[in-house]
């Protein structure tokens, strides 16, 4: 599986906007429905919360993807 790090340079970023920012999803409404139908694991443990607030240190992966995103600090 490949791992992408994202950098954010704030304390935290909303699952719904990391969704956005990586292209994973289009729009909010796309990255909503990801989330509400289970599609979407942070730290392993499926998330329903599409504001879960993410910070350096949390994965995210996406079923039927072969990648995960690595939240990291910015440098």
């Amino acid at each position: 599986m490949k791992i992408t790090n994202v950098p954010i340079n704030t304390e935290f970023i909303k699952l719904q906007d990391l969704l956005k920012w990586t292209g994973v999803a289009q729009t909010g409404g796309h990255a909503k429905i990801l989330v509400q139908d289970g599609q979407v694991s942070v730290n392993g443990e499926i998330c329903l919360m599409r504001g879960k607030k993410l910070r350096p240190g949390d994965t995210v992966t996406v079923a039927e993807l072969d990648e995960a995103f690595s939240v990291c600090a910015e440098e």
